[in-house]
């Protein structure tokens, strides 16, 4: 019988809130830019910057902030002040101080899971070091983990070492977060196993409330991310995480690693 001896955990909107201050920067982001134009093109414009600026710098509170400056720049043609710069970089440090509070029965979930003695446990997750060292501390869930791992990307091969490092075999992995590009799809294309978590009603329009979805390759179900994504839901399987994600109980059912 297959068995699931490794938990990976990403760590912004899985273990606690991010999107949500990203948003309320933007938005008073595209407050300082009102004078040069309409917040719908501003935020698009900033999309795309950080597409194409994530490539060099990765992802993260401080890229961010240059991409917010940089398509300030681009945005007014040159013409923002130097006053509203100030402005911009002051509310983009704000996202260097996020409290990294736990989403609500995260710890008592993490307990749980700790106490089995079954699963090593690390959080996995992309960003910058010394920023997400941060939220680790400020959050007080750093003693559930055996390791606390930061990744420029989270690729097939970033998994397979991950499984390396740990002295796993891919299919003993379960890897829990809330993006289907990097938390779920390359999980499952090594052939391991993933929890797709949802923490925010805005997605729940295309995952459903029937999330947290556990998949592996092996089964085949429908899905919800589109035609042609070859992915495999299995929702039967249910990883001991209480009501921490979508108020949802979840245990492991038997005949199930």
């Amino acid at each position: 019988m297959r068995q699931i001896t490794l938990l990976a955990f990403d760590a912004d909107d899985t273990l606690w809130g991010s999107q949500t201050y990203f948003d309320s920067v933007e938005q008073v982001y595209c407050e300082i830019l009102a004078s040069y134009a309409e917040a719908d093109e501003i935020s698009r414009s900033l999309r795309s910057t950080e597409r194409e600026n994530n490539v060099l710098y990765g992802c993260g509170s401080k890229s961010f902030i240059l991409s917010l400056v940089e398509n300030a720049v681009y945005i007014s043609q040159g013409k923002v002040t130097g006053e509203e710069i100030e402005q911009i970089i002051g509310i983009g440090k704000e996202l260097l101080r996020l409290p990294g509070k736990p989403f609500d029965r995260v710890r008592s979930s993490l307990e749980q899971l700790r106490s089995t003695g079954l699963y090593r446990m690390v959080v996995f997750t992309r960003g910058e070091l010394l920023d997400q060292e941060k939220k680790m501390e400020r959050s007080g869930l750093r003693s559930f983990f055996d390791d606390v791992i930061v990744v420029s990307d989270k690729t097939e091969d970033a998994y397979r070492r991950l499984c390396k490092r740990f002295n796993v075999r891919t299919e003993q992995l379960l890897m829990v977060g809330n993006s289907f590009s990097s938390d779920i799809e390359p999980v499952l294309d090594v052939g391991g196993w993933a929890a797709y978590i949802s923490n925010y009603e805005k997605s729940l329009s295309l995952y459903q409330r029937d999330a947290p979805f556990i998949c592996n390759q092996q089964y085949s179900r429908p899905s919800p991310f589109g035609e042609g994504t070859g992915v495999r839901l299995l929702l039967s399987l249910r990883i001991g995480l209480e009501k921490a994600f979508l108020g949802v109980r979840i245990g492991f059912n038997e005949g199930y690693p």
